[in-house]
């Protein structure tokens, strides 16, 4: 920001890292990759060039694992207000909240596709409110940051116009 002061993002940094390791939590407890694995398969089958791995339970679970603690390390950032890691921050938000959106509709379907249904909830659906809620509150602090850092910004230019104007004195000398 202009005039030096950085928004910090760090209580919902820390919220939406709590989430996301209470969310692999979650997948892990009820079965996540008995219908993902099955899922992407299917996606596959219908479009070759479908991006998504298949995963096995313990590369899985290492991989967000190591992604969950590489988050948790980026804290002190966080709380710093860190402008390299608010563009991370925004992804991260985002796709916690599409995570956490995906696993209320499949429960509300019963299905991620047409040929992998299961027993309702979905697997990681319990923690989803949490996921939903702290992206939530991650999206509003980066947006309000955005928005602080325009008002001084204007406040700053009218301030500067202002001081630009010459002073305005009577005809006779005085003011």
């Amino acid at each position: 920001m202009d005039d030096g002061k950085l928004i910090s993002f760090g209580g919902p940094w820390v919220a939406l890292c709590c989430a996301f390791a209470l969310h692999v939590l979650d997948e892990a407890l009820t079965g996540f990759l008995d219908v993902y694995n099955p899922t992407v398969a299917a996606l596959r089958q219908r479009w070759a060039w479908f991006p998504m791995p298949t995963w096995e339970y313990r590369d899985w679970l290492v991989t967000l694992v190591v992604a969950c603690a590489v988050c948790f390390a980026l804290t002190p950032l966080a709380f710093r207000g860190s402008r390299s890691l608010r563009v991370f921050a925004w992804l991260f938000a985002g796709i916690m909240l599409l995570n956490g959106l995906g696993h209320t509709l499949f429960t509300v379907l019963g299905r991620t596709v047409e040929s992998v249904r299961f027993a309702r909830p979905a697997p990681g659906f319990y923690s989803s409110p949490v996921l939903i809620a702290a992206a939530g509150w991650m999206m509003v602090r980066l947006g309000r940051g955005r928005h602080q850092r325009s008002r001084r910004l204007t406040a700053k230019a009218a301030k500067q116009r202002c001081s630009d104007k010459e002073p305005v004195t009577s005809p006779d000398g005085s003011d």
